[in-house]
């Protein structure tokens, strides 16, 4: 199964950047981050609608989606390895999960989502996001493989 992580911005260097690259490395699994980045000044929907275009246009054509977003599912550990399981025992081939903007995804983003999903009620600055997510899926490697990093 191939991951891809689609989202709006731009890593530009930093302890973020260093963050992700940690834990995507650890992953045996092909993983692609794909930054998007609108340059127009656009505002509200308009932008939303357009980050949409750009997230949707980065990922492989069909993949199931799961959509980062606040009201989505939020899963421990463990059962968030089982979900990643089930997606490749069900014959998906390429996995993208997309991360919006500051002002959250599109109606239509959200509508397209074959998941929505949350990593907690807190919000997280979108460019952190990655490497928790990047942790998250080292993590359900680990779990799934019985290695000694998950210690539940």
């Amino acid at each position: 199964m191939r991951v891809t992580i689609a989202s709006v911005g731009r890593f530009r260097g930093g302890p973020l950047q260093d963050l992700y690259s940690e834990y995507s490395s650890r992953v045996p699994w092909d993983i692609t981050l794909k930054e998007v980045e609108e340059k127009k000044p656009l505002k509200g929907e308009k932008l939303k609608a357009r980050e949409a275009e750009l997230l949707l246009k980065a990922v492989p054509k069909g993949a199931t989606l799961i959509v980062l977003h606040e009201t989505g599912k939020q899963y421990e550990s463990v059962n968030f390895a089982k979900m990643l399981t089930d997606y490749a025992d069900q014959g998906v081939q390429d996995l993208a999960f997309l991360i919006g903007g500051a002002d959250g995804h599109s109606a239509e983003t959200l509508k397209l989502a074959d998941q929505l999903l949350s990593l907690g009620k807190m919000t997280w600055p979108h460019l952190m996001v990655r490497g928790l997510l990047a942790e998250q899926i080292y993590r359900a490697y680990s779990i799934q493989n019985n290695h000694p990093y998950h210690r539940a």
